[in-house]
C-alpha cells in the first residue's frame, strides 16, 4: 500500500510559502506522493472554506516540481473537459518531463454546472470530450508525430506518460479507465462499496491500480491501521488521506502520522 497527502490549492492554505512548505514536509517526511485538487470558477455562493481563491492544478504541480526531489504529484482530478486538448497534453508533459517522471494523473469529466457554464462547455457533452481528449493524450505519448484537425506536429518533449487514473462511479468511470487508464480513482473509501467494483475492473484489466481519498484516523493509530488493511483487502493500492481544513501546522502533523503509519507497513 502506498501512502499519500491531499495539499490543499485552496483558501489560505495556497499561499506560496505555506503550499510549498507543506510539499516539502510531506517529502522529507517519505510520503509517496501529494495530490491536488481542480476548481476553475467557484461561484460566490459556493465559495465557504475557499473564498473561490483556487489555484490551477497542473501549474501548482510545475510549481512543486521545482521544490522537490522525489515525491510523486498527482491530480485528483485533473477535469478534463475543462482545457483543450493540445494544450493539456503540452502541459502534461512538460510537467512529467521537468519532475522527472513523478506525475500521477488523475482525470475526470467533471460535475459542476456552474463551472461548465463559465466555460461555455456543454456539461452533457462532458463524456465525449473525456474520451476524445483521452485518446489524444495516449496517441502523443505514444508517437513523436501526431494528428489534430488535420495538421501533423511534433509532440516533443515526449517522456514516458504519466499513469491514468479516471475518476467517478460505475459504470462509465470504470470502462474508461479499462479502456484509456492505468487504473480507477474512486469517491469514497468505503471498502464494502469498492469491492465488487474493484473485482469488475480487475476482471478487465487484471494490473488496473485503485487509488482512493480516505480521511484516515491518524490519532487513533490502530483504527487507521486497519482501514488501511480492509482497503487493501479489496485491491486498492494507494490511500490518500484527506487532511480537510487544515493549516499548516495540522497539515504537518497529519504528515508525521502518515509516516509513522507507513513506517509499519
Amino acid at each position: 500500500m502506498q501512502l499519500g497527502i491531499a495539499l490543499r490549492n485552496m483558501g489560505p492554505q495556497s499561499a506560496p510559502d505555506v503550499f510549498a512548505g507543506c510539499a516539502v514536509a510531506a517529502e522529507e517526511a517519505g510520503l509517496e506522493s501529494l495530490w491536488v485538487t481542480d476548481h476553475i470558477a467557484i461561484p460566490p455562493d459556493d465559495a465557504e472554506g475557499s473564498e473561490g481563491r483556487y489555484l490551477d492544478p497542473l501549474a501548482s504541480l510545475a510549481f512543486l516540481a521545482g521544490r522537490t526531489r522525489r515525491i510523486g504529484l498527482g491530480t485528483g482530478v485533473l477535469v478534463i473537459p475543462y482545457r483543450p486538448a493540445l494544450p493539456t497534453a503540452k502541459w502534461i508533459a512538460t510537467i512529467q518531463e521537468l519532475s522527472g517522471g513523478r506525475l500521477l494523473l488523475g482525470v475526470g469529466a467533471g460535475w459542476m454546472d456552474a463551472e461548465f457554464r463559465a466555460l461555455g462547455i456543454d456539461r452533457r457533452r462532458r463524456g465525449a470530450i473525456t474520451d476524445a481528449t483521452l485518446d489524444f493524450l495516449r496517441r502523443c505519448f505514444e508517437h513523436d508525430e501526431v494528428e489534430a484537425h488535420g495538421q501533423r506536429f511534433l509532440f516533443r518533449p515526449r517522456p514516458a506518460r504519466p499513469p491514468i487514473f479516471v475518476g467517478g462511479a460505475p459504470p462509465h468511470a470504470l470502462a474508461r479507465a479499462a479502456r484509456y487508464g492505468d487504473g480507477w480513482m474512486p469517491l469514497g473509501g468505503d471498502p464494502e462499496k469498492l469491492a465488487e467494483p474493484i473485482r469488475a475492473l480487475r476482471a478487465e484489466k487484471p494490473d488496473a491500480q485503485v487509488v482512493t481519498f480516505a480521511a484516515l484516523a491518524l490519532d487513533e493509530p490502530t483504527r487507521a491501521r486497519d482501514q488501511i488493511a480492509a482497503l487493501a483487502a479489496v485491491g486498492v493500492t494507494r490511500v490518500v488521506h484527506g487532511a480537510g481544513r487544515a493549516d499548516e501546522a495540522a497539515f504537518r502533523r497529519a504528515v508525521e502520522g502518515l509516516a509513522r503509519l507507513g513506517e509499519g507497513l
